[in-house]
Formats: structure tokens, C-alpha cells, sequence
């Protein structure tokens, strides 16, 4: 199938029409409403999940759970992606969601961190088919939504349930699935198995799959979608280290030069992100901004000493002087390398 095809067909998720092809995957800690906002006003996003909540908090109000799936008007298409090891509260919560008005529902069944595992839920769920098939049925059944699954290719590799899933659960309703070319056992090392992805395409009839897991580059996008066949692309840690990468892959599908960001656009993005982040976190924005800074050190031209701060400061005054010594240092970074890749402590050295 030609790339060209396949640019051809719209994604549809349920009843919503998907306005592009390329996706935000769900990053714990980094997809909240502000980095959502100020990636849809540069361009070419298309659906959007909301980093995993775990599906008792949400039923009990819990504050910080309800700032996950916080959201706007202009926040859309978005889901919101939810966890447990009880099927029960996964209805529950997905029922919940469906009443205040939001739109899709997402599943997780990837997350390899054992705090999420030894709950039952995340990658875990994938280790019992039948109970994963029963529980996603169930979810589906009491909600008029959409519910999407994301999930890994599987435990380990002796254990590639994502094929075997991706078929029961098309059969039980779902509308879509996004699949991580990883195993649990591998977290985030080794390379992604596109050759497993493709396996979970064929696998299904008729909805989409997304394939997810390192894409850094409107050419690893495009390579990810040609060798899997997958009908979309979730980018996640790829947005953090280019926030520019959906309209990059925006005009390659308009026959457009792909456009660099200016030096101005760098640093207004990186200003518009925080405010956007204070307008719902107020100075506690200061703390929470702090772990994007070794992700945006090296696109945004962020010398390396004025990253180091900006992962160190306490106040939004100490922010915008920061931010007028960036522009008055822009390009001067010695190192194109984004220091997130590294091992790089955030906050104030007493908590390292």
C-alpha cells in the first residue's frame, strides 16, 4: 500500500473523524492540558490522550485526577485513559466519564511500571486473555462512547499476546487500538519490533491500529506507517524532543516544504507552554515545568547552563528573566543532544 493511499482514507474512531493521522500518545507526567494546548496551536494534531488515571481515584475525586483530565473546548478530539486491575472500576470510571461529557475512553494495558502492574493493571491485564477480553467487553458494553485500547506487543517474548488481543477485542467492540512495539520486559529499552506491530494489524479486520514507540522524526513516522501498515502513528516522547514534529508531518501530507520553527517560535513556545501551565497550576507550575526543560534544552536552542536553571527555578519572575537571557543567548548551545536522554536529575540538588 502506497503512502499516498493511505493519506487517501480518513481514521475513523467510532463515530469521531479523526482531522489527522498522527497522534499524542499518553505520557505519564508530561500530556496534561497545557503541553496538549500548546502542541494543537502549532499545527497538524490529531486525537490526544490524557496521561493514565487510575480509575479509583477518579471515581473518588480525587484532586490530582481530576487536573489529569482536565480539558477545554479547543482540547479536541481527546481521550482520556484510564487504568485499574478491576474490571468493575473501569466501568465505572469509563460510566463516570460518559456523564461529564467526555468523548472516548482509552485503556491501558502498557504501562510497564510495577506501581501500575502489581495492581493488575497495565501490561499486566495482557498476561490473562480471557479475563483482558471479558474486561474490555464490559467497558464497551456499558458506555455509548468510544473505547480504544493501548497496550504492548505483550509480557515478554515468549508471551506476544497483542495479535491474539487486538482480534478479540474488535470483536467485543472496541474502536481502535494503539500498540507499543515493546514488550513489559522491555520498558523503553532495545528497539521497537515494527515487524510486530504489523502483526497486530493483520491481525484485525476493520479498525484502526496505531502504532507507537520511537518516533523522533517526521521520517520515522512515515517509515513506522509504510513497513506496519498501521492507520496511525501515537508520537509521545518524539513531541517532547520536537513539539513542532505534527505540523512537520502536516506539510509532507500537504506537499509542503516542512517548515523549521524560527528562533521567536522556539522561545514562544517554551513561554506559551508554562503560561498555559500556570493558568491551571498557578506557582506550583514553576515545579511541575521543571522536567520539560532537559527535554526542550537542545530544539529550542536553550544553552546549557539556562536549561540547567530553568530545571532548578521557583518563581514565575525567575522564569521570564530566564527566558530574556535565552533570547538574548539563542543558538549558542554547544550540543545538539536533548539532555533528557541522559540521566538528568530535575529540581533543587536537595532532592536529588
Amino acid at each position: 500500500m502506497s503512502h499516498a493511499i493511505i493519506e487517501s482514507q480518513q481514521i475513523r474512531i467510532g463515530s469521531r473523524v479523526m482531522p489527522s493521522h498522527y497522534f499524542l500518545a499518553p505520557l505519564a507526567g508530561y500530556t496534561h492540558l497545557a503541553f496538549r494546548s500548546a502542541l494543537r496551536e502549532l499545527g497538524g494534531l490529531g486525537l490526544a490522550t490524557t496521561d493514565l488515571v487510575q480509575a479509583t481515584t477518579l471515581l473518588s475525586g480525587n484532586r490530582k485526577a481530576l487536573e489529569l483530565i482536565a480539558t477545554s473546548p479547543d482540547d479536541r478530539p481527546l481521550s482520556i485513559q484510564i487504568f485499574s486491575g478491576w474490571r468493575d472500576k473501569l466501568v465505572l470510571a469509563a460510566q463516570w466519564l460518559e456523564d461529564q461529557g467526555y468523548e472516548g475512553v482509552d485503556i491501558n494495558m502498557g504501562c510497564p511500571m510495577a506501581k501500575v502492574t502489581g495492581q493488575g493493571g497495565g501490561a499486566r491485564l495482557m498476561c490473562d486473555t480471557e479475563n483482558a477480553r471479558r474486561t474490555v467487553a464490559d467497558v464497551v458494553d456499558s458506555v455509548s462512547i468510544p473505547v480504544t485500547v493501548k497496550m504492548r506487543l505483550g509480557w515478554d517474548r515468549d508471551n506476544l499476546t497483542a495479535p491474539l488481543l487486538a482480534r478479540e477485542f474488535e470483536q467485543v467492540g472496541t474502536t481502535a487500538m494503539t500498540i507499543h512495539g515493546r514488550t513489559r520486559a522491555q520498558g523503553f529499552h532495545g528497539s521497537v519490533d515494527l515487524d510486530g506491530i504489523a502483526a497486530t494489524v493483520a491481525a484485525v479486520d476493520a479498525i484502526p491500529v496505531i502504532g507507537n514507540g520511537d518516533v523522533r522524526t517526521v521520517e520515522d513516522a512515515l517509515r513506522m506507517r509504510k513497513v506496519t501498515g498501521c492507520a496511525a502513528v501515537a508520537i509521545g516522547r518524539g513531541a517532547l524532543l520536537d513539539p513542532w514534529i505534527f505540523r512537520k508531518l502536516e506539510d509532507h501530507r500537504q506537499g509542503k516544504a516542512i517548515r523549521q520553527p524560527t528562533a521567536r517560535e522556539q522561545i514562544d513556545f517554551l513561554v506559551r507552554h508554562f503560561l498555559l501551565m500556570t493558568e491551571q497550576h498557578d506557582d506550583y507550575a514553576c515545579v511541575l515545568f521543571r522536567k520539560f526543560a532537559g527535554w526542550y534544552g537542545a530544539k529550542l536552542g536553550i544553552p546549557e547552563d539556562l536549561e540547567d536553571r530553568l530545571r532548578r527555578f521557583e518563581s514565575v519572575e525567575e522564569f521570564l528573566e530566564i527566558v530574556e537571557q535565552i533570547r538574548e543567548r539563542h543558538g549558542t548551545r554547544q550540543t545538539e543532544l536533548a539532555t533528557a536522554l541522559i540521566k538528568v536529575p530535575n529540581g533543587p540538588v536537595e532532592r536529588w
